[in-house]
């Protein structure tokens, strides 16, 4: 029976602009029909190598067609959701559950530790009871400089904590905010809080450039006799400190109220021990926090993302505490958003349509992916817990769940949880905890959460809940996309494959807006035939598209202009440019015809077994050069790599194609501009591609700086796009 005076947490709404997004998808798919129509009627009846670059062109357009079909399911439907935390304050009152919060680190040189001390430190602040948060640090780099920072952090947070809750401090990560944050008019406390945080970043910053810890610190905690029997970072026994306990009276800041928990944890690490990279350090922050603090829900950030929006948890709250809707959610994804984009996204790193759009329109579908960070989880689904239709919480239960004994007793007794033996023959890593084996490990852990009957929500405020750090550099963008989208491949290429694992298990239009992310490898083929192929085939003088004088030619211009002209409306819908869409559409083309292309090869290699699973690490610092040029939207390609080689040939192979198109038209101009009839959308597509990969030109042959192309990616492009050109037109 419905309760008549439930009012709830929460109000799902729908995204507006769905029966025009329809409708212009209807039009598109009646426009793709026509194309297969043309390319089904107008087989060429030639040569063997014209038949079958007109069915390798085919088959590409059949592939566009079918990855479309599948991003248009998982937005037909979306939704977001408006949590009301005055309710929750009036319904639960002081009954709030405990919340554990997971920040993983691996390595000091690309993370530094004054950026994670900041991150630590803004969870910290939540606008949340702090008796009731627990922070965990795992230090997978196993480093005292790291513990050194949490030291420093510890002792800072009893003055910035009282600051942020007095002035209600936004974003509570002290870098950000004093970076923003113009002096007040009474500016003496807030002088006084800065110059404290300088000194504190200041001493972390020395310590960390001279890679050692001083003496004199190194007698100031019993913590630092831990690594007097270290010798390298991946052979070290389990370090465990509770640097502050939140349950100790004396815990305090400096206006006397509690602080939260705070906890350090370097798991055990042996050279013949599988370590399974941020899922293993997940697994065992899991373990032990069940014995610390063993709070209902579970928050896990990337030390590079800090809490931008200190009300946060009671969003989520919203979700999980109503009494009608929440039982039957197993964790809320926060997007991955970022703090240094630059005005126009120079690598389009914000995947505006992605999360404003096609996150949303999984969230309808039965919930979006889990994306390793910014995620509120329940600790019972995390921990393999089966969902069943008449599951209802005792919140009041779970409020009472700390452990007893003293930190100096946890300490030893937990080590045992991070240890490597631990999970051998338990079922951690498989029905338990995060799972291992394939690179995008989060990915998968949602999937298996929700084929066990749960359900996951989107939450997506005005006020960015995380901000990270976004690439800076051309490369490093590219190394992270091969990671995710090799990830992503050997899901769907695994039995973690959406449409197999979860038959009969979750909806199938769930199962379908899985696909789209799972094949971003699978696209780099079709995508660079119809980068290759038309413009070889241009100076072979074979035609490939309708003349522009037959009708057959509207199909083809309208899919293109249509789709075209929406992605850049929902772009600017979305709070972009239209310098940020373009610069959109040239990263997609980029990381299509690279990062993607190894990542599909490298995923191939592996299953045959000629490759091992590897974790790569994305620098969160660049030099005070590469900044300058981010800033100034100059892309970085100062670097020699198999990608740049690609890339800056198929620019050339395109311009190549170009010159010959105009030295085609020019000599046909007395015969009624014959070529520009039967060659009118080839010549297109390649001046299309010359202009997206203006950029590259630039590197090429204009830049002076430091962030230009090497010399030998030139020689080594224009030497290779010859070659494919003369052998093309012979």
């Amino acid at each position: 029976m419905a309760n008549n005076n439930y009012v709830p947490l929460f109000e799902t709404k729908q995204v507006k602009g769905r029966l025009f997004f329809r409708c212009i998808a209807a039009s598109i798919f009646l426009g793709i029909c026509f194309i297969v129509m043309y390319r089904v009627m107008f087989f060429p009846v030639g040569g063997k190598a014209e038949r079958w670059t007109w069915i390798g062109l085919f088959l590409s357009e059949l592939w566009f067609c079918l990855y479309w079909f599948l991003t248009t399911v998982s937005r037909w439907n979306s939704v977001y959701r408006l949590p009301y935390i005055d309710r929750l304050s009036q319904r639960f009152g002081k009954e709030l559950p405990g919340i554990d919060i997971f920040v993983c680190t691996a390595d000091p040189l690309m993370e530094p530790p004054s950026m994670v001390v900041n991150t630590v430190l803004s969870v910290m602040a939540y606008d949340y009871p702090p008796e009731k948060l627990s922070i965990y640090l795992s230090d997978d780099g196993g480093s005292d400089l790291t513990f050194y920072a949490m030291l420093e952090a510890a002792n800072f947070s009893k003055t910035w904590l009282p600051f942020c809750k007095k002035l209600k401090v936004e974003p509570t990560s002290p870098e950000a905010y004093f970076r923003t944050a113009s002096e007040p008019v009474n500016a003496e406390e807030w002088l006084s809080v800065k110059k404290l945080y300088d000194g504190m970043k200041m001493r972390i910053e020395a310590t960390t450039k001279l890679d050692r810890i001083p003496d004199y610190i190194r007698k100031q905690h019993k913590g630092f006799h831990e690594w007097d029997f270290i010798t390298h970072k991946h052979d070290h026994q389990t370090i465990l400190q509770i640097l502050i306990d939140g349950r100790d009276t004396n815990a305090v800041d400096i206006e006397g109220n509690p602080l939260p928990t705070l906890v350090y944890l370097a798991r055990e690490k042996r050279p013949q021990y599988h370590h399974h990279f941020k899922a293993g350090a997940m697994n065992a922050l899991i373990r032990v926090s069940s014995r610390i603090s063993n709070g209902p829900i579970i928050l896990n950030v990337d030390c590079d993302m800090y809490s931008n929006n200190s009300k946060s948890i009671k969003y989520s709250l919203c979700i999980f505490m109503d009494e009608e809707k929440g039982d039957e959610i197993a964790y809320i994804q926060f997007p991955q958003k970022f703090n240094n984009l630059t005005k126009n996204d120079i690598y389009g790193s914000s995947f505006r349509v992605i999360q404003q759009l096609e996150l949303a329109g999984l969230d309808a579908n039965g919930g979006p992916m889990y994306i390793g960070t910014g995620c509120f989880h329940r600790r019972e689904a995390l921990c393999g817990k089966q969902y069943e239709k008449n599951y209802k919480v005792d919140w009041k239960k779970l409020n009472d769940t700390k452990a007893n004994e003293s930190a100096s007793l946890l300490e030893e007794t937990c080590k045992v949880l991070a240890s490597c033996t631990f999970e051998h023959n338990t079922p951690w890593g498989k029905e338990m905890g995060l799972k291992y084996g394939i690179l995008v490990e989060d990915i998968i852990t949602g999937l298996s959460i929700k084929c066990r009957g749960w359900k996951s929500m989107y939450l997506n405020p005005e006020r960015e809940g995380f901000l990270g750090v976004a690439p800076t550099t051309l490369l490093q963008l590219l190394v992270q996309h091969t990671r995710w989208a090799e990830g992503h491949l050997q899901i769907f290429l695994s039995r973690y494959c959406s449409l197999v694992y979860g038959y009969k298990r979750i909806p199938l239009k769930l199962r379908l807006a899985y696909c789209p992310f799972n094949l971003w490898a699978a696209n780099c083929l079709a995508t660079l035939y119809y980068v290759v192929v038309p413009c070889l085939f241009l100076l072979k003088g074979f035609s490939l598209f309708p003349k522009i004088s037959s009708p057959w030619v509207v199909p083809f211009v309208y899919v293109a202009l249509v789709h075209r002209a929406y992605s850049l409306g929902e772009f600017l819908w979305c709070r972009g440019t239209f310098r940020g869409w373009c610069n959109d559409q040239r990263v997609w083309l980029f990381n299509r015809t690279t990062s993607y292309f190894f990542a599909f090869f490298q995923t191939i290699l592996k299953l045959l077994g000629y490759s091992q699973l590897t974790f790569a690490l994305t620098a969160k610092v660049s030099d005070e050069n590469i900044s300058k040029r981010y800033e100034q939207e100059l892309i970085e390609f100062g670097a020699t790599s198999p990608m740049f080689d690609i890339l800056a040939t198929l620019a050339m192979l395109n311009l190549f194609g170009s010159f010959g198109a105009i030295k085609m038209v020019i000599l046909d101009a007395d015969d009624d501009f014959k070529v520009l009839d039967q060659f009118g959308l080839q010549i297109l597509l390649c001046f299309v591609l010359v202009t997206v990969n203006f950029p590259v030109y630039q590197a090429l042959f204009f830049r002076k700086d430091n962030g230009k192309m090497p010399s030998s990616v030139t020689y080594k492009s224009i030497i290779f796009a010859l070659l494919a050109c003369t052998v093309a037109m012979y």
